[in-house]
């Protein structure tokens, strides 16, 4: 099992940026589909954004054009640019990883049920 630390949450006001970070324990997690979730109070966990080992990208709607996922196979770490932040945003975001290749990373964004492994969380608050 991957171990996968995020960090980079905090509180910012509406329209402000944060970035996250998610660092990988193997190697092996750059080849997987990654991606990051979020889970507001009360709410179901969602898909934000994912990405394939080789790059190819996908986005929940709601964060297209202000949200963007990018990783570093270099330092096994993935990443989550967020702009434009808007109170909605808040949530606690979680990075994941799927480890199978014939599964849909597109589909990571609509559904957690493919997903092996996943970060501890970091909170993300967005006051208006």
């Amino acid at each position: 099992q991957v171990q996968l630390v995020e960090s980079g949450g905090g509180s910012v006001q509406a329209g402000g940026s944060l970035r996250l970070s998610c660092e990988a324990s193997e190697y092996t997690y750059s080849s997987y589909c990654k991606g990051w979730f979020r889970q507001a109070p009360g709410k179901e966990r969602e898909g934000v954004a994912s990405i394939t080992g080789g790059g190819k990208i996908y986005y929940r709607d709601s964060v297209k054009g202000r949200f963007t996922i990018s990783q570093d196979n270099a330092k096994n770490t993935l990443y989550l640019q967020m702009d434009n932040l808007k109170p909605d945003d808040t949530a606690q975001y979680y990075c994941a990883a799927q480890r199978e290749p014939t599964y849909s990373c597109g589909r990571m964004v609509r559904t957690t049920e493919n997903v092996d492994d996943w970060g501890q969380g970091t909170q993300v608050t967005v006051s208006s």
